[in-house]
């Protein structure tokens, strides 16, 4: 293994072939032989926790329905097939909620998911019922899980209730937020790659590991794994994937 290239995150799973945070991207992820995955948590209107990065259903169906106004019954049966990006060819994929998606990790061994918590749900909901909601339907896969947010209270209340795993997504790489990482001391921080400072000036050291995103190629791969980072995230697998072997002469 070339230890100059850090570990792939599938980001919203293999979604450069198949529609963001389905069950389909990630299952397509997991038998690409990747093994950490990263999803984006909404509630619905009844308080179900489902995969969706926004709070509306504009890209993955053309609705401007907001999520926090439909209930699951509803929402489980609407297409997510991304027609902006991929047509028809995957008119046929529908939500999947939170609980599916911890049956198939329960299956998937030895896959690790960050399951980010947005933060259009914590403001509609509060925290506490977010949080209560999404630790619900995770018991069983909760020791390959981490719970990541760009929300730091919340990541705070997770700290409080002995949550051993958590993820700070940076909004940006300043002192404010070095010193309050420093703080919250959470084992991994993810930080657009494009938010980093020009360079090869090495990442805040801490007792976190980077996750950098949205890496797309393996010479960017290699720079942030040069600068402390050992992990990226891509929506291009498959095509990352085939780097890494062609420029480690696999």
């Amino acid at each position: 293994m070339d230890v100059s290239l850090p570990t792939i995150i599938a980001h919203r799973g293999n979604a450069a072939e198949f529609p963001e945070n389905t069950l389909e991207a990630l299952q397509s992820a997991v038998d690409l032989g990747v093994r950490h995955v990263e999803l984006d948590v909404q509630l619905s209107s009844d308080r179900v926790p489902l995969l969706l990065h926004d709070a509306d259903f504009r890209r993955m169906n053309g609705r401007s329905d907001s999520v926090f106004d439909l209930a699951w019954s509803e929402i489980s049966s609407l297409p997510m097939g991304e027609p902006g990006r991929f047509g028809g060819a995957h008119a046929e994929i529908r939500p999947c909620s939170l609980q599916q998606f911890a049956s198939a990790l329960a299956r998937w061994r030895g896959v690790i998911a960050f399951v980010e918590i947005k933060r259009a749900s914590l403001r509609r909901f509060g925290l506490s019922t977010v949080l209560d909601r999404v630790t619900a339907c995770l018991p069983e896969v909760l020791d390959r899980c981490v719970l990541i947010s760009f929300d730091r209270p919340c990541l705070e209340e997770l700290r409080r209730r002995g949550r051993p795993r958590i993820g700070w997504v940076l909004d940006g790489y300043n002192e404010a937020a070095r010193a309050a990482a420093g703080a919250l001391a959470p084992e991994f921080l993810f930080c657009n790659v494009e938010r980093l400072p020009p360079g090869d000036a090495r990442l805040w050291p801490g007792p976190w590991e980077w996750a950098i995103y949205e890496i797309r190629d393996a010479p960017t791969a290699r720079a942030v794994c040069a600068r402390g980072a050992g992990f990226v995230e891509t929506m291009t697998v498959r095509a990352l994937q085939m780097q890494y072997a062609a420029s480690s002469g696999g």
